[in-house]
C-alpha cells in the first residue's frame, strides 16, 4: 500500500462490533489525519457515541435508513442523504431509529486530540439519557463516557447496510 494514498472497498474494511453501539469502520486511518472518517452503522437505539461536543467541527451524512439526532438537548429525526453539519462545540449524538439498520458517514476535523484537555466533552443530557446515548456523570475523560459499555470486537460488513 502506498503510505501517501489508498483505495479501500468497505466491504473488506476492518469492521469493529461495538457492543450497543454498532459497528464502524475508520476509513481514514492515519493517526496524523486532519480529518477523521468513519463509516458507522446502527441497529434501532444504537447510540454512535454518547452526547458529547468536540472543539473541531463534524458532519454526518445518513447513507441509508434512519436515525434520530439529538443537538443541544432537542430531537430531530433523520432519514436518507440527509446531513447534519455540526459547528465547533455544539453538544449532539445520533441513534439508531427506525426498523433497520441506519448507515451514516461520520466526517471530523482533527485539530484537537483527545489528548488536549480542550478536546470535548461529555455534559449531561435528560434527552440523550430517555435513548441511552448520555454519559452518568459529567466528564471530559472519555473512559469514564463509555466506561459501562464492553470494548469492540472484530466484525464484518454486511451487504444490507447500504442501498
Amino acid at each position: 500500500m502506498n503510505s501517501d494514498w489508498y483505495v479501500l472497498n468497505v466491504r473488506d474494511a476492518a469492521w469493529r462490533d461495538r457492543g450497543g453501539r454498532g459497528s464502524v469502520t475508520q476509513l481514514v486511518r492515519d493517526d496524523g489525519a486532519q480529518v477523521g472518517v468513519n463509516l458507522f452503522v446502527l441497529g434501532p437505539g444504537e447510540p454512535m457515541a454518547m452526547y458529547h461536543w468536540e472543539a473541531d467541527q463534524e458532519g454526518y451524512l445518513v447513507l441509508a435508513g434512519e436515525a434520530l439526532l439529538i443537538v443541544n438537548d432537542s430531537e430531530h429525526p433523520l432519514r436518507q442523504w440527509d446531513y447534519f453539519h455540526c459547528p465547533p462545540r455544539i453538544p449532539h449524538v445520533l441513534v439508531g431509529a427506525g426498523s433497520g439498520a441506519a448507515t451514516i458517514l461520520a466526517l471530523g476535523a482533527r485539530i484537537d486530540s483527545v489528548d488536549s484537555p480542550d478536546w470535548g466533552g461529555y455534559p449531561l443530557s435528560g434527552v440523550a439519557q430517555k435513548h441511552d446515548a448520555s454519559t452518568e456523570v459529567e466528564t471530559n475523560d472519555p473512559a469514564v463516557a463509555y466506561a459501562r459499555f464492553a470494548p469492540g470486537t472484530p466484525g464484518e460488513f454486511r451487504d444490507d447496510w447500504l442501498p
